[in-house]
């Protein structure tokens, strides 16, 4: 079909919105976005129809209604005559943590075990292989429901527990204690301090590896960093003599009472997660290292690097421009995958609002809404975090 072309100088005309290339694509786009927005209507219309078919309206004022009932593990205070929006930010609080401790420690295994799988040492290396085959080929689901078994039945009881690590763990069948931090009336100084120092960390790496990137000079970063950390903090909370303690458990009774419960459920769960996702994290790291031509290492060699530095600032560096972005995959996943708890009754947002709250309101359109609100937020959160890093270590021309 031929177009036809007009001079600058001619009127506009209705009919060139379609016969002139300059609008044709701006009138399509307009036509398929009312077409979209007809569907999402239609759809909506529908469905407050067939609610009020059903004797139901689509409202979110259960939300302020007492839960009744209770909540094993929490971050904050909560009790069964709460509402249902506070029922749901403990699951919230609950999924987060869980994400967290996830995805650091599944970071953290994931790159042992895909440096280990290039090891020369045969043994350790078809050890990680094992270890990775085996883990990614077993689903989930069962990899939770074993480690909560073992912990349930392997286990003493907490009158046939000891304390381990020098009282800083203990390990029963009801769960594990750690000791808690307890703060005196200017504890929040220290704790101030200890977040500055943090603070002071980051900007001297920023620093550190700006200067280095400009003039070649290595700094000790890890040593400095360390004083930064310790130095300030100590001497503030040996000044305010030592306002922070730790309380350790102790067994009183038939259980064991003060620290911080962890639960079988909260670190069956944080396990299984992160040896699972572990293992695939393995594999792109072990990938992203190979990707890097072999030369580069060689070349380090010849400069003098040893082994270990050269993977810290040769390999590792450029290696990141292909992990990162699989990697945001997998901190997505691990997210989404913690909804599996329901299996070993932690309860996260899945069963607080997706779970007991919508069976007791039986509001499951405005349940699942938020729940699916929930997720994406939270996924699209680690994706800009995670894009965001990606765009700092990609290469930059000059």
């Amino acid at each position: 079909m031929s177009v036809a072309t007009y001079s600058p100088e001619e009127r506009f005309r209705l009919g060139m919105l379609w016969t002139d290339s300059r609008y044709r694509s701006t009138t399509i786009q307009t036509i398929a976005l009312f077409l979209v927005m007809l569907l999402g209507a239609y759809l909506i219309n529908n469905i407050i129809t067939n609610l009020a078919d059903l004797g139901k309206d689509f409202s979110f004022g259960f939300l302020f209604e007492p839960a009744y009932y209770d909540i094993n593990q929490r971050l904050i205070e909560y009790d069964s005559r709460s509402p249902h929006w506070l029922a749901a930010v403990v699951g919230i609080l609950n999924t987060l943590l869980v994400a967290v401790l996830g995805c650091a420690l599944a970071t953290v295994i994931g790159v042992i075990a895909g440096v280990l799988r290039l090891s020369k040492n045969w043994v350790i290396s078809k050890l990680m292989a094992v270890y990775i085959e085996v883990v990614r080929n077993v689903p989930l689901l069962l990899q939770i429901l074993l480690l909560y078994a073992v912990f349930i039945e392997l286990l003493p009881r907490p009158r046939g527990s000891e304390p381990m690590l020098d009282g800083f763990l203990v390990a029963t069948n009801r769960g594990f204690y750690i000791p808690s931090l307890v703060l005196a009336e200017t504890g929040w100084i220290v704790v101030s301090t200890f977040v500055v120092s943090l603070v002071g960390i980051f900007l001297f790496r920023r620093w550190a590896r700006k200067r280095q990137e400009e003039t070649g000079q290595i700094i000790r970063v890890f040593s400095i960093s360390l004083g930064i950390l310790i130095v300030p903090t100590a001497i503030v909370f040996f000044a305010l003599g030592s306002p922070i303690s730790l309380e350790y458990p102790e067994l009183k009774g038939f259980n064991y009472q003060g620290g911080i419960h962890l639960r079988n459920s909260l670190v069956a769960l944080w396990l299984a997660l992160s040896i699972y996702t572990g293992a695939f994290i393995g594999e792109i790291v072990r990938s992203g290292i190979q990707a890097i031509n072999k030369g580069q290492t060689e070349a380090a060699y010849a400069l003098g690097l040893r082994p270990n530095r050269t993977m810290k600032l040769v390999i590792l560096p450029q290696a990141l421009r292909v992990i990162i972005p699989p990697l945001i995959s997998q901190y997505l996943n691990l997210t989404k995958n913690s909804s599996l708890a329901i299996a070993v009754g932690y309860m996260d947002v899945t069963g607080t609002l997706g779970g007991i709250t919508l069976n007791q309101t039986g509001r499951e359109m405005e349940c699942v809404l938020l729940l699916m609100a929930f997720y994406l937020t939270v996924s699209l959160l680690i994706s800009a975090v995670m894009n965001k890093y990606n765009q700092s270590v990609k290469l930059k021309e000059r």
